[in-house]
């Protein structure tokens, strides 16, 4: 099947991630690949996040996240307002093997560094043109 530790099945009906679909496919690479996200490397992810400190890093981890696992992060600010990081729509696009729990826990990560980092904030309103120039 594969040669690397594969997530763990969750709890039958608690979660949305079709994983037994994706593993009955038999697709190879970019199908299996998000499967690598087991709990231990997810944990790695997480802190890995916490340690982000500049917009080029941000930008980095969403091209690797793409790159490597085949996962789309999408940050975004909201079209209102923004005046906190929870103006922000930070997100993973659902895709089959992606558990519910993941796709909560990674924006949550996110949010929490731009949060700590007003600095990135700025540069994603930046790159929207939200501050008009400024």
């Amino acid at each position: 099947m594969a040669d690397f530790e594969i997530r763990k099945e969750c709890p039958p009906q608690l979660c949305d991630c079709e994983r037994e679909r994706l593993l009955g496919e038999g697709q190879a690479g970019a199908g299996l690949a998000i499967l690598r996200l087991n709990l231990t490397e997810e944990k790695r992810l997480l802190a890995h996040i916490d340690t982000i400190a500049t917009y080029e890093q941000l930008k980095k981890l969403e091209h690797n996240l793409q790159r490597n696992l085949g996962v789309v992060l999408r940050i975004a600010p909201a079209s209102a307002e923004v005046r906190s990081v929870r103006g922000f729509q930070i997100q993973l696009l659902q895709q089959p093997g992606l558990c519910r729990k993941t796709r909560a826990a990674i924006p949550a990560a996110v949010r929490r560094c731009l949060a700590r980092h007003p600095e990135i904030a700025f540069a994603i309103l930046d790159e929207n043109d939200l501050l008009g120039g400024l």
